[in-house]
């Protein structure tokens, strides 16, 4: 019964809509530097693989959350082209965050794209792997699709794209 019961939450709206609610507390978990509710969402065997292709494990990627995200560096982030796919009770969570990063008085402008990987166990969604990749700047996907706008780590707009 339990596994007719997931099967028909997994092919509703429903579950589209809790991914991309997970995804929104995701990035709001890293502007706040919010390891507890962070945590939450990470499954047991958690693994991140960053830019360059170091693996992190779950403890360390936890102890690198509590300080990642400085509004004073990092003056501009958006979350854009949000597309997730649901292939069984494994859902892939792609989009791309646009940073303004201020150094020493210098904007940088810099994209990168992601992957969260979830899986559904026990009635939850618990992201098991996320990498993330730089985007190169004939790739980058336009304003026409950002889903919220973060300035010196104060959410300012949801503006365009599908949502």
């Amino acid at each position: 019964m339990l596994k007719h019961a997931a099967s028909d939450y997994l092919a509703s709206p429903k579950a589209m809509l809790d991914l991309r609610t997970l995804n929104a507390r995701f990035i709001e978990n890293f502007v706040r530097n919010d390891v507890e509710a962070h945590d939450a969402l990470l499954h047991r065997d958690f693994i991140y693989i960053r830019g360059n292709g170091a693996r992190v494990d779950r403890a360390t990627y936890l102890e690198g959350w509590a300080t990642g995200f400085d509004p004073k560096i990092i003056v501009y982030w958006d979350v854009r082209d949000e597309h997730i796919t649901l292939i069984g009770n494994v859902a892939l969570v792609r989009a791309t965050n646009k940073e303004i990063l201020r150094r020493n008085g210098r904007d940088i402008a810099g994209m990168s794209t992601y992957t969260d990987t979830y899986v559904y166990e026990g009635g939850l969604w618990k992201c098991i792997q996320a990498q993330i990749t730089p985007v190169a700047a004939d790739q980058a996907p336009g304003d026409d699709t950002i889903i919220s706008i973060y300035r010196e780590g104060v959410r300012v707009a949801a503006a365009g794209g599908p949502h």
